[in-house]
């Protein structure tokens, strides 16, 4: 935002030079990018931040300078000269679309001769960087650039029965705009259109046939807002880029409108000539309510850490306009209608450090860190890492947005997601309820580049809808999860990492498998610990492979909630003494049905298992050659060990045997002879 020095005095006279003023503003949050000379004059280049659009004009900033000095703030009056026409006369406007239109008005000034501007307008437009076009083009400028509010003059004869429209725009319209863009409108574009069709893009730029010219002796004024979420991706769309485009973008203050009207419609007749017919047209149909926002001294003094007396602070709010009415230790404030950005306690603590000076708050030339002991979290993170690096995964982080189509493969919580509303995210716009997505991506990626054997995880979080309703329940249900990926279809990998990942936390957790029906998984087992279900693993079904595209590869994928895990990680550690006495290892192979599960094979083991049966481990499964159709081979080990005596080779097999006839009697099992 640049501004003249000498402008800038007609609304503040502050006798300041251009150096103290940019001093002044760089302390108010408004650093200056540059200053230049202009003959006897000086401008100013101000930076802005996107939630400041009140201060894009002369107005906005003496308003700024004139609580941090004290100074007078001096507004324009405006008096209008009107003829006795009545406006509704002459014209007519009709919003289609409040919510992208909250406020639209529009005067009729009649008889003005288009020319040249006059030298102190022409030259204070082009010393900020703007060029002269007419007196009527300039004069708009002129007031957008004092006021922040973008106006815009039509050439009354040449608007079809003299009646505005502001909807969206139709399939197939198209507008030629002033800078001779030729503009194809999509239908999520707010436009101004007459009977006969679009005449300017809404807060974007006007267009080439109602432009005001030498031949216009009649002008329509428009003043309106128009919502920065309906501006920006049209702009951007388009690649439109204008002044009234880049202030609506960051708001404007609906409740000046009108007042801005007036005022530019009093430059126009001012250098122009012309009178101003009698009337508004003001379609207002959502007028905001007003915003009020609580200070609390308490807080303010303990969150900026030095003490700022109450007077002093009610007296910098009521120079910001805030209105502030005290109660005990409470300051209740008004917001004003051109401060968009306020709307919390620490909005408002942020307004009385920058009037009062961020020099107040001390320094120490000693900086003092305290060194503090890891979370918890940040504990079991760095310990699930550890772990899982050692197994061969190698952790990703991802966005925690996917499309629409891979959401409905893992349709969660009823197939309804978060999404946000961003036209400039063709897809990929919903948050994630599950990792699992995100990390098929990246194994989609490694393998598109040849890089296979390929083993991930993710830790983040995921963000389910809430089910309860209404105000109280607006935020999502924002759970941390930990998912593992591997790219082969090596369900039993899988199952050892996550086991062991498990154990690695807590040995003695009982860790079951349990299995179960998932969309995403042609199959699919609950993780229990300790008989709570902590998780779910599958291999991935034919149709993820196919979204994709897995052609030689069939993943297997599990997801585990992180809280529970850290239950898992409480208490202290057990230590177990070395074994003094040896163990003895022996294989089983067995003949079963082939839907017989290792969950059924490890209780049945379970009930006829003896004391010295140590460990239970799961080898692999055969099926082809010597073993009948329906039925699969299975090996498992068992380690028997005494933990007072050496066990004898006889003992072990009575062992044997008697957990051979628990399999049998239970699953229906066969000692494999060959």
């Amino acid at each position: 935002m640049k501004i003249l020095l000498n402008w800038l005095n007609d609304y503040i006279e502050t006798d300041l030079s251009a150096e103290k003023i940019v001093e002044i503003l760089s302390g108010l949050g408004l650093p200056c990018e540059g200053v230049e000379s202009c003959g006897n004059d000086a401008v100013i280049d101000i930076e802005v931040t996107s939630n400041r659009g009140d201060c894009l004009s002369l107005i906005g900033i003496a308003r700024e300078l004139a609580a941090a000095t004290g100074k007078e703030l001096k507004i324009p009056k405006v008096e209008l000269d009107e003829s006795t026409k009545d406006i509704t006369t002459l014209a007519a406007v009709e919003v289609a679309e409040p919510d992208k239109c909250g406020r639209y008005t529009a005067r009729i000034i009649e008889g003005v001769k288009v020319g040249p501007s006059p030298d102190w307008l022409k030259s204070r437009l082009e010393a900020v960087g703007l060029r002269s076009v007419n007196n009527v083009v300039d004069a708009t400028n002129y007031a957008m650039l004092e006021t922040g509010q973008p106006p815009h003059a039509f050439d009354y004869k040449k608007i079809n029965d003299g009646k505005i429209i502001v909807r969206c725009a139709r399939a197939g319209e198209e507008l030629v705009s002033i800078d001779g863009s030729k503009c194809k409108l999509a239908s999520d574009m707010l436009i101004i259109a007459d009977p006969k069709g679009p005449v300017a893009i809404a807060g974007v730029m006007g267009g080439a046939d109602t432009e005001v010219s030498e031949t216009t002796k009649t002008i329509l004024l428009e003043d309106a807002y128009f919502a920065p979420l309906s501006v920006r991706p049209t702009a951007r769309k388009l690649a439109l880029a204008s002044e009234a485009s880049f202030r609506f973008e960051r708001t404007v203050d609906i409740e000046m409108v009108d007042w801005a009207s007036k005022r530019t419609a009093q430059l126009i007749t001012q250098v122009a000539g012309g009178k101003v017919v009698k009337g508004v047209i003001d379609i207002y149909p959502k007028k905001p309510a007003k915003k009020e926002v609580t200070l609390r001294l308490s807080r303010l003094n303990k969150l900026l850490g030095i003490e700022i007396s109450p007077k002093e602070t009610i007296e910098i709010l009521s120079r910001l306009s805030y209105q502030p009415k005290q109660n005990g230790d409470s300051i209740t404030c008004c917001v004003p209608s051109w401060r968009s950005d306020i709307y919390r306690e620490v909005d408002l603590i942020e307004e009385v450090i920058r009037i009062c000076g961020y020099n107040r708050i001390p320094t120490e030339q000693k900086i003092k860190i305290q060194v503090v002991p890891v979370d918890s979290r940040q504990k079991l993170t760095s310990s699930i890492g550890t772990y899982l690096n050692g197994c061969g995964f190698y952790e990703t982080i991802n966005v925690s947005f996917i499309d629409n189509s891979i959401a409905e493969l893992f349709a969660g919580n009823g197939g309804e997601h978060l999404s946000v509303k961003d036209v400039t995210r063709k897809s990929d716009n919903l948050l994630r309820q599950m990792l699992l997505p995100s990390l098929l991506s990246v194994i989609k990626t490694n393998l598109n580049v040849k890089n296979s054997n390929c083993r991930i995880f993710e830790i983040a979080d995921t963000f389910i809808p809430n089910p309860q309703k209404g105000e109280t329940a607006v935020l999502p249900i924002e759970k941390t999860k930990l998912a593992i990926c591997c790219d082969s279809n090596d369900f039993q990998l899988l199952r050892g990492a996550v086991d062991g990942l498990i154990k690695n936390l807590n040995k003695d957790a009982e860790v079951v498998f349990e299995p179960a029906e998932f969309v995403w998984a042609q199959t699919g087992a609950r993780i229990l610990v300790d008989s709570k279900v902590i998780g779910v693993a599958g291999v991935v079904s034919k149709a993820v492979k196919e979204k994709f595209d897995f052609k030689d590869v069939t993943p297997a994928a599990a997801e585990l909630d992180f809280e529970s895990l850290s239950v898992l990680q409480a208490g202290p550690v057990k230590v177990k003494p070395i074994p003094k006495f040896p163990a003895i290892v022996r294989d089983l192979s067995i003949v079963i049905d082939d839907s017989v599960r290792w969950a059924d094979i490890a209780v049945a083991v379970d009930k006829k298992a003896p004391d010295e049966l140590e460990d239970i481990r799961f080898v692999g499964i055969y099926r082809g050659k010597g073993i009948a159709s329906g039925k699969k081979s299975l090996t498992l080990t068992l380690v028997f060990r005494d933990q007072d005596g050496t066990l004898t080779h006889e003992a072990v097999d009575r062992f044997q045997a008697d957990i051979l006839r628990g399999l049998a009697e239970s699953v229906g099992a066969e000692l494999r002879s060959v």
